[in-house]
């Protein structure tokens, strides 16, 4: 310890010293590119009241966190699930307001069952597809086999699949 005079000893370790938060910053461009989205898109998020109101650096030019990134990620996952516009802006409302946790827990619910249902829809699609694909692969290894090329019209594409 450092003594000083007849005063009580200095601990230098004790020393408040200044500690210098890095926060990393993004501009919308650079936002843009992470997420996917195009700048148009982030502005209309940020005026439907999606995200933001975004910080403005000393040009006035938006500046994004790793914070808001990680709630754009949430919000545009929550719309490649389809999720209304509507319920987007609710969920953001809610989770803003800091509390409104059973309304927000009903929310993602709902949607989740939407999801679900829509999953479902697309499984009976692509059963469709994989049927089509193994009838016209069938019927392409059937005809080079025999040498034969395909006949014309329609080819009984209105029958279901078996």
């Amino acid at each position: 310890m450092l003594q000083l005079g007849n005063r009580s000893p200095f601990a230098l370790e004790r020393t408040l010293t200044p500690r210098l938060i890095t926060v990393t910053t993004w501009s919308i461009s650079q936002v843009a590119e992470k997420c996917g989205l195009s700048q148009h898109t982030l502005r209309w998020y940020e005026r439907i009241g999606l995200i933001g109101p975004m910080a403005r650096a000393s040009d006035g030019h938006r500046s994004f966190t790793d914070a808001d990134l990680d709630w754009i990620t949430v919000i545009t996952k929550l719309r490649e699930t389809g999720m209304p516009v509507s319920d987007m802006q609710r969920y953001a409302e809610l989770v803003r307001s800091g509390g409104h946790e059973a309304e927000r827990l009903a929310l993602l619910k709902r949607h989740r069952e939407a999801v679900r249902r829509a999953l479902a829809a697309q499984r009976d699609c692509l059963k469709l597809l994989n049927t089509k694909i193994d009838v016209y692969t069938r019927r392409t290894r059937e005809r080079a086999d025999a040498g034969t090329e395909p006949s014309q019209g329609r080819d009984q594409e209105c029958e279901s699949p078996s």
